[in-house]
């Protein structure tokens, strides 16, 4: 069983009614904008990415990477755009524009600071998080 620990806190950025993350919206965001790269299972290997000229990543092993703490504010700054990837002679799609929205939350990282971020970015990130292996 994955616990997610990214997600605790929750809060509108408006101060309206709280939005709470959703890990199967996450998945259906993935499902959209990163399986041709990273491929259906997140392991690394979908139809695109032979074409790239550096290996795409495991995102089920980014815990593992990270000495068994799931890297919440370096996903969400490779997914946004703010920490470029070179790719295939260009960066990494940048998909930080079509997952920013009105409503935002707090992920709380493994330090205790938290990271206010979309609730679109933040879905994906706890769906990733749920996908790591031990």
């Amino acid at each position: 069983m994955v616990i997610i620990r990214a997600a605790i806190l929750a809060l509108a950025a408006t101060g309206a009614s709280a939005q709470e993350v959703d890990v199967e919206a996450g998945k259906n965001l993935f499902l959209n904008s990163c399986w041709q790269c990273h491929g259906l299972d997140a392991k690394g290997f979908g139809p695109m990415a032979e074409m790239l000229a550096i290996e795409t990543p495991d995102l089920t092993e980014l815990s593992k990477r990270n000495g068994g703490v799931f890297p919440t504010e370096a996903v969400a700054m490779q997914i946004d755009g703010r920490s470029p990837l070179l790719a295939h002679g260009g960066e990494m799609p940048i998909f930080g524009p079509s997952l920013e929205s009105d409503q935002n939350v707090a992920l709380r990282m493994k330090s205790g600071q938290l990271l206010m971020t979309g609730v679109p970015l933040a879905n994906v990130i706890v769906y990733l998080e749920s996908l790591q292996t031990e």
